[in-house]
């Protein structure tokens, strides 16, 4: 068995969404096993934000790392860069700032780390009357497979012993989801993060995935472990998409590795 005494740093971006944000921070707060920091990536959300985050680094009692910058449209890319530039952990889970966790999440996470890969993991859809119901009610009860309200639902199964069978994964970046992605911190310096080019929403996470395969990291699917639900919102704006697109395809073509503009940027 490999060693698994390295430090986890768990990286949520969100943006204007104090109330998903206290669902997720109270999903960490049931971990069996607490992430060493929290980084978090705040594309320049406002007050109440912040009072989130003041409220559960008292509560947690582990580090917080709060990476802003002003609001100026869909910055993911920029700050998750600012957010990792803080982080002290070794390897990094990141997820959205709508995303709820099970509670052995990060360790299932730390079971299936390894050198010379990174992590996709699936996520379970919370549909919107059962969104709601956990925002208002502030709180959030265990979903299984009969759970209502939910789509995706093999994605709510947790079968740990069978989760190496579907590690074996095409090489193939398409379809990345930074929502229930983990890496290296090392590895995403080396390739030099996400790319700052891209704004909008769109083919950001494909982008950076892309890069580390092709610098020789292989990608790895998780199922039926480090389960997590994502909750229900409105679709972002897709104006950039056939821009985000290209400079994902340029990448692919290309074989490009180190981007540009990036984490050694900001």
């Amino acid at each position: 068995m490999e060693n698994k005494s390295f430090t986890v740093g768990l990286l949520i971006s969100t943006y204007n969404w104090p109330k998903a944000l206290e669902a997720v921070l109270k999903s960490v707060m049931r971990q069996t096993r607490l992430p060493d920091e929290i980084i978090i990536a705040d594309d320049g959300s406002g007050a109440a934000t912040e009072l989130v985050i003041r409220k559960y680094a008292a509560l947690m009692g582990i580090p917080f790392r709060h990476a802003w910058h002003e609001d100026d449209g869909f910055r993911k890319s920029i700050i998750l860069n600012k957010a990792v530039k803080l982080s002290e952990s070794e390897y990094i889970i990141e997820i959205d700032g709508d995303i709820v966790l099970h509670p052995k999440f990060v360790e299932d996470h730390i079971r299936h780390a390894r050198r010379g890969i990174f992590i996709q993991g699936a996520r379970t859809m919370v549909e919107e009357d059962r969104t709601g119901n956990i925002l208002s009610n502030g709180a959030f009860d265990p979903i299984y497979f009969f759970s209502p309200g939910i789509s995706n639902r093999f994605n709510s199964l947790r079968i740990p012993l069978l989760s190496w069978l579907f590690q074996l994964s095409k090489q193939d970046a398409t379809k990345t989801r930074g929502c229930n992605l983990a890496f290296w911190k090392d590895d995403f310096i080396a390739v030099n993060g996400y790319n700052n080019t891209f704004s909008g929403w769109g083919s950001e996470d494909n982008e950076f995935a892309a890069r580390l395969i092709n610098a020789g990291i292989k990608k790895i699917r998780l199922k039926l472990a480090a389960n997590c639900y994502h909750l229900h919102h409105k679709c972002n704006s897709k104006s950039e998409v056939e821009a985000n697109e290209y400079r994902y395809m340029e990448t692919i073509r290309y074989n490009i590795i180190s981007c540009l503009n990036g984490y050694a940027e900001v």
